[in-house]
Formats: C-alpha cells, structure tokens, sequence
C-alpha cells in the first residue's frame, strides 16, 4: 500500500501560536510551526519543512516522536510582510515523498506608531482636545455634553486598526478603521456616560492605543491631562458637623 495517495494529502501545518493565520512581529521573534501526527507515522520519517518553496528545516522521527505533533521553528530571517504558504514534505522509507496541505499566512511585521520603547510610544501624537478644555478643563456643563477629542495619523496605520481610548480608567473602543480612514485624523466622541463613570479628577489621564489586524499592539501614546469637575473653591456646600467619637449630640433644647 502506498504511503499516500495524491488525491489525500497530508494535513496543513499550523501555527503554534493562538493566532492561526497571522503573523505579528512579537510571534515572528520565536515562531514554531506543528506538523500534526499521520498515518503510517514510523520511526527514521524525515519531516522537511518549506516557506513559499524555500526549505526552512526539517525532523528525522525517533521512536519516541511516533503519534506526538512536531514542532520546528522558522528563522525570524525567513519571515517578511506580506502573504506567505507553508507546507511540508515527508519522506517516507520505501515510499515517494509526500506533500501536505499548503498553509497560507499574513505576514504584517510593522506595529502601528513604529516600535515601541517601554510602555509609551513617542510615534504616536497625543490626542488632540479642542483648546479651551485643554486649558480650563472639563466642567461640569461640559462633561453633560461630552467631549470631542481627535486623533492624528500615525505611521503604518491600516485597515482593520482597532483603536482602544483610555479616559482616566475607562476603556472606549472604536470601530475598526476602513480602508478610507487610512492616513486621516480619526474624530472620537466621548460620551458624558464614559467621562461621568470616570468620575472628577483634577489630573485625569487621557491615551490611547492601536492593535493591528494580525495583534501588533501599538502600545500607550504619551497621554493627555485635563481636569475635570467643577473648580471646588467654586462649588458652595453647607459646613458638615463633625463629631468626635463618643462625642454626644448638643441638646439645643437646655
């Protein structure tokens, strides 16, 4: 019996990675490729595997491998922007060689805002907050209309860009972005329901970041800080008595 027939052959690699049909540029630093267990799998099966044609490496079986999935790592030097297909070859003791199901990847290795240096990333521009609540802050006739905030083009930006806003601790995230928002400053709302679960702050911090369609995370731009609530030596409170512990109540009554 024939090792495999052409009309049946191997199954496509995957990626070991969660991400089974994207590259991103973190994964492509230590990026391994599974072989899955086959039929007639036997001790000395020489697995070679190929990127668009080219031989990357390969696995001689030991007995130990037989019904267990292969894994064999892609030199970063092989892995570049743009779409790519993996597949491997088996040769088999006694048998022609036999090809599997090509794997057909995307390849994207340019994060959003350029490469980040620790938290913050300086190829991002902060947001862009109309002049006069950048300055005076976000008062609260203001915070009951919300706040418009924009933010500026940043280098590789694409479609399918995920934009998270950060207001003080509160996430807002914005539709994916179209291929006719590319390279064009992005207009954000925030509505009066993010800023009031934020709450008053007189430094509150206002960032945002971007995730690419294969998972590139852009990481923090340098944030914003705006003050926000009413200015307190402005809001009139009645004093509040206070008591001391064990201290009782005054009887106006004596």
């Amino acid at each position: 019996m024939p090792f495999t027939l052409h009309t049946h052959k191997l199954a496509a690699p995957t990626l070991a990675q969660s991400n089974k049909h994207t590259i991103c540029a973190r994964a492509a630093e230590q990026l391994f490729v599974t072989v899955a267990p086959y039929i007639n799998m036997e001790e000395g099966d020489l697995i070679e595997l190929f990127w668009d044609g080219c031989y990357v490496s390969s696995q001689q079986l030991t007995r130990a491998n037989i019904g267990q999935p292969i894994s064999l790592r892609v030199p970063e030097s092989f892995i570049q922007n743009g779409t790519a297909r993996l597949y491997y070859r088996v040769m088999h003791i006694g048998s022609s060689p036999a090809l599997s199901v090509q794997l057909k990847v995307l390849v994207k290795l340019d994060c959003p805002g350029g490469e980040a240096i620790g938290e913050e990333n300086q190829g991002l521009a902060p947001l862009m907050i109309p002049d006069p609540i950048q300055r005076y802050g976000v008062n609260p006739s203001q915070i009951k209309r919300g706040v418009p905030v924009t933010i500026e083009p940043y280098r590789n930006m694409a479609s399918e860009d995920e934009i998270t806003l950060l207001w003080g601790d509160v996430r807002l995230d914005l539709p994916k972005l179209r291929q006719v928002d590319v390279n064009k400053p992005v207009s954000v709302f925030v509505p009066p329901e993010i800023i009031q679960e934020a709450g008053e702050d007189p430094k509150l911090e206002v960032t945002y970041c971007v995730i690419d369609r294969v998972g590139n995370n852009s990481r923090w731009a340098p944030a914003r800080t705006l003050k926000v609530g009413a200015n307190k030596r402005y809001i009139n409170t009645a004093p509040r008595e206070v008591l001391f512990a064990a201290e009782p109540r005054p009887n106006w009554r004596n």
